[in-house]
């Protein structure tokens, strides 16, 4: 086998010493590598004891450590902001992009109710009727749908079976209906009559009250207009006269509202995995984040260092043996990477937008406690 050289204290930087080169054209990565591979190495002991090492060993937990950084801190932003990013351009890069939180996401949920409840939506509200017939109160409307070539399953949303309005049957607020003796005329057949005149205005709560009786007696007094459906078949009350004509409503295809759920997202962003952030820029990164880099780079290159010392736990010397540290270093390696990605992680979600967004309204009533403390002016006239 080769001899190998390790460590040998000079650390020159070359390109082909990192294995993916994301950060290779920055020159302050450049530089930087070649003075955290002097750091580490005589972090680990180096002149004093041989360090089983290259400085593409260094180099290339450097990189690993500016890309775990990358990740973590990309990673917070999309837990931060996915709700917001969900459709935008996967084209975009997001790295030096300040994300304004929106109502996409919102407006496509209320878009679920507003369908359902007939007043908007994404999903199409189709037009039927059927032909009433006499003294016929049940209809079919899976027939129907057979009939008219409609497949899959249908649901009806509402039913047009009802009477006038009672503002209908109500007469002008100007013409006699103070003393409400000219309320429901034209129901018994006497809207050609003319009222008396006598130019009072009632308040508005009296025309509800009036408008409600009317309502009230057409339920009571008259067969009033409904339906029920039942196992596709629709009853109407009461029966159909011989003036009836057709039974309108309106329904969705339940195959719209199974398919309004799922929009095609081609170059769009549809989960965490194709958010487009991309590596860090690493001279973009502040003294705060460098440091971590610098420790998170320390700490992989023991764990290396523990592994290729692993290879033999003891080498034999003239009348004894040396047993190397490898056990120390792994355990030391993993217990400093937790920490570093623990202490990482918290700093991130105490900046998130929630944390700031309660900091600053703890900042805002200590202000205000502190404010009352301050004597009021008393001004003398």
């Amino acid at each position: 086998m080769a001899n190998i050289p390790i460590y040998d204290g000079n650390p020159s930087w070359s390109a082909d010493a990192v294995p993916f080169g994301f950060y290779s054209s920055d020159t302050e990565f450049q530089t930087d590598a070649v003075k955290v591979a002097k750091f580490c190495a005589q972090r680990l002991g180096y002149p004093l004891v041989d360090v089983e090492l290259q400085s593409g060993s260094f180099f290339t937990a450097f990189e690993e450590a500016v890309t775990t950084y990358g990740n973590e801190l990309y990673a917070y932003k999309i837990r931060d902001n996915q709700l917001s990013l969900e459709g935008l351009s996967t084209g975009s890069n997001l790295n030096e992009s300040i994300v304004t939180p929106s109502f996409a996401s919102i407006v496509r949920l209320s878009e679920q109710y507003g369908a359902e409840a007939g007043t908007g939506g994404n999903i199409p509200y189709y037009s039927g009727s059927i032909p009433l017939t006499e003294s016929i109160q049940d209809y079919d409307l899976k027939t129907w749908a057979t009939d008219n070539s409609i497949t899959g399953s249908i649901e009806i949303k509402r039913v047009f079976y009802e009477s006038s309005p009672a503002i209908t049957r109500y007469y002008d607020p100007y013409v006699g209906t103070g003393f409400g003796t000219m309320n429901m005329f034209d129901s018994f057949g006497f809207g050609g009559m003319s009222p008396a005149i006598n130019f009072l205005m009632m308040p508005l709560n009296y025309d509800m009250q009036i408008i409600q009786q009317i309502e009230m007696s057409d339920s009571i007094r008259r067969s009033n207009y409904s339906f029920e459906i039942k196992n596709n078949k629709v009853r109407i009350f009461p029966l159909p006269g011989s003036g009836s004509a057709h039974l309108h409503f309106e329904y969705i295809k339940l195959d719209d509202r199974i398919n309004s759920s799922n929009e095609s997202a081609v170059a769009k962003v549809s989960n965490v995995s194709n958010t487009p952030y991309t590596n860090p820029s690493y001279k973009s990164i502040n003294s705060v984040g460098r440091q971590w880099i610098f420790e998170y780079t320390l700490a992989l290159a023991k764990e290396m260092l523990g592994y290729v010392r692993g290879k033999y736990s003891n080498i034999p010397i003239p009348d004894a043996s040396v047993t190397l540290n490898q056990s120390d270093l792994i355990a030391a390696a993993t217990a400093e990477k937790t920490t570093l990605i623990e202490r990482l992680r918290g700093y991130f979600d105490e900046t998130s937008r929630k944390s700031l967004l309660e900091r600053r309204a703890q900042e805002t009533e200590f202000k205000q406690t502190e404010l009352k403390q301050v004597p009021y002016t008393i001004y003398i006239g």
